[in-house]
């Protein structure tokens, strides 16, 4: 089988959190061919190198993202009068209340790049800009984007370009002939497979471990940016959610939460399937079967620094923790922030944020000596991952019994999931997936209530027995639930039953595995003999030699043999060879 990987800012690049879980799908699956076309999102990025890749990845395509796509083409009259008649189509969609418009658009917008070039001049063009206005200005447009000012629709038209970079791409030739589109993610990454899906119908098989569309809201949310531009751009993803989730033939949220969202920009429940994502488990295993169970008196926090990660509660909660039990003590360990654009302005936020809990843990808990004649140490320290005292996440999580997590915001919680492999007793505020991730093995508190978390760690550091119950229970459902095997027999049989289907082509005659092998190979192939089925007895014979051989009944062949004149010689033709 041949999978189309579609990726944004993740595989095979060297970063992004997507990387790893598809880097364990390509190399758990190597029976079959894996064809990558990855979207970078900065030349940070493209400048730290690719992953080394396994052999049954035949094909890597990629284009940036982030660098102008001007390929010097300009329309004439006719393709310009084109261009305007989609383009206001889109942006109607947009400003409306009609999805029907925006995917119309959409599709004539990258219709026109396949027939014509690309869209980079006209996209920027003043006919772009005008139509946006005039869909701002229109009756059924919400009270923000009307409006809308000359430099708001501007910022808007340049940001719109770069989202519509992949209707202009050279890849669908290539995209036609997989079996499976698989994009990694939705949004701008499942462009390419929507079109595919459109145009040859390839299936198409969206993951989402984390909502596009909601990490949209919460990046846009924490911007200064013009009221009327945040606006219409969420506006845009949430046009473009609808369309994916409405015409993907299969959708892999990777939880409830997820679910949930897809559920209400419109998934049908039908082609909706659950997906954890995949850990190595053995990574975690040496301290998970440790029976010593990490120091009995230490809270452990690991996860990356942020304002959505609540540190603020978590030291207020753990002064409280303090007077229950004052040989108590809290280690945060800080992960590395991912590189890229808009991950170096959470780095720099992230910075300030550490900066502010580091301060608030000097005032809440003053260095405490022993004796007069003792360094005085203070109960919470602020570590990073990969020095030589805590060189992996496992040594994190074993320096203590229990893990905590005090988000505000949270998708899917790889690190509650990554203590739980570590056989680690949880508590955590009820956000996002962690209820359905903890499953009844762990303490859950309500988000902004330190009072509660500290009730909560209070009760687990007073009693070990139940905190190392908690933890077994833990380390069992992670090793059930989250592993890279169970993720990958997740996808083996999604990619199965979206073949089992028949590729719903345009011409209505797609058949699986009607394409030999040989056709892609480089010289001129004949018809494999065995791949032509023999008319039925009453049928006379054909005239013309040339003509294609006539078609037995459903029932008096297989499947695999019912290959249509057309495309078998498509797949001789030296074009297809090629």
């Amino acid at each position: 089988m041949r999978i189309g990987l579609l990726t944004e800012g993740g595989y095979p690049y060297a970063t992004g959190e997507a990387r790893l879980w598809c880097d364990r799908l390509v190399r758990g699956l190597p029976q079959h061919e894996f064809e990558l076309y990855a979207l970078s999102r900065s030349a940070e990025q493209e400048e730290r190198g690719r992953v080394p890749l396994p052999s049954h990845v035949t094909r890597v395509r990629t284009a940036p993202l982030w660098a102008p796509a001007d390929d010097g083409r300009s329309y004439r009259r006719r393709e310009r009068r084109r261009f305007a008649s989609a383009f206001t189509e889109l942006v109607r969609g947009i400003c409306g209340a009609d999805p029907a418009r925006f995917a119309d658009g959409l599709y004539g917008l990258a219709a026109l790049a396949s027939e014509q070039g690309g869209l980079y001049a006209a996209l920027r063009s003043e006919t772009a800009v005008r139509a946006v206005e005039s869909a701002c200005r229109a009756p059924e447009a919400s009270r923000a984007v009307q409006r809308a000012q000359v430099a708001d629709l501007l910022e808007f038209v340049d940001e719109l370009e770069r989202m519509l970079r992949p209707l202009s791409l050279d890849w669908y030739e290539d995209l036609r002939e997989v079996d499976v589109c698989h994009a990694a993610a939705g949004g701008v990454a499942a462009l390419p497979g929507l079109l595919a899906k459109r145009f040859f119908g390839v299936p198409l098989l969206v993951t989402e471990y984390g909502v596009q569309l909601r990490a949209h809201y919460l990046e846009h949310s924490a911007r200064d940016e013009r009221p009327a531009v945040r606006a219409l751009l969420a506006a845009f993803h949430t046009r473009l959610a609808g369309e994916i989730y409405s015409q993907a033939d299969l959708l892999t949220p990777g939880n409830a939460h997820a679910r949930r969202w897809q559920e209400r920009c419109g998934a049908s429940r039908e082609r909706l399937r659950t997906v954890y994502p995949g850990m190595e488990a053995d990574r975690f295993a040496a301290v998970g079967e440790d029976p010593e169970c990490g120091d009995p008196h230490t809270l452990v926090w690991v996860g990356r620094v942020d304002p959505a990660k609540d540190l603020i509660a978590l030291l207020h909660a753990f002064a409280e923790v303090r007077k229950a039990e004052p040989r108590a003590r809290l280690r945060i360990f800080a992960t590395a922030v991912a590189a890229g654009s808009a991950a170096a302005g959470n780095h720099e936020v992230g910075h300030g944020y550490l900066a502010d809990c580091r301060s608030l843990a000097a005032q809440l808990f003053p260095d405490e000596a022993a004796d007069a004649h003792a360094v005085g140490e203070n109960p919470v320290t602020f570590e990073e991952i990969g020095g030589p005292d805590v060189p992996s996440p496992a040594h994190a999580y074993g320096s203590g019994r229990v893990v905590v997590l005090s988000s505000v915001i949270e998708g899917f919680p790889i690190t509650l999931a990554e203590a739980m492999f570590c056989g680690r007793a949880t508590v955590s505020t009820d956000v996002g997936a962690v209820v359905e991730v903890i499953g009844g093995t762990g303490l859950v508190v309500p988000p902004r209530n330190p009072r509660a978390l500290a009730e909560a760690c209070v009760t687990l550091l007073q009693d070990p027995e139940r905190a190392q119950r908690l933890g077994s229970a833990a380390r069992a459902r992670a090793l059930e639930l989250f592993t890279v095997e169970q993720n990958v027999a997740a996808f083996q049989e999604s990619y199965l039953r979206l073949l089992a289907r028949g590729p719903a082509r345009p011409d209505g005659t797609g058949v699986p595995f009607e394409q030999p092998p040989e056709a892609r190979v480089p010289g001129h192939w004949a018809t494999p003999t065995w791949a032509t089925p023999h008319p039925e007895p009453a049928a006379p014979p054909a005239a013309d030699p040339a003509a294609a051989p006539a078609r037995g009944d459903a029932a008096d062949a297989p499947a695999a043999l019912m290959v249509p004149a057309a495309r078998a010689e498509r797949a001789a033709s030296p074009e297809a060879s090629a």
